[in-house]
């Protein structure tokens, strides 16, 4: 917005964060298709997170 840029790492830990726990909660319900969706996408995010950090 005024020039400032939002830290890549931080952006992919919460959306790391958030995915772990759309999947938790999607297991606990006994949605295993949805948990497996989820669980396959935070661990594609945890893939970026590492790269990113690793620059």
């Amino acid at each position: 917005m005024f020039g400032l840029k939002q830290n890549p790492v931080k952006k992919l830990e919460k959306s790391y964060s958030k995915k772990l726990a759309e999947a938790t909660a999607a297991q606990r319900a006994g949605k295993i298709p949805e948990f497996a969706r989820l669980s396959a996408e935070a661990e594609e995010i945890g893939r970026q997170l590492d790269e990113a950090r690793a620059q």
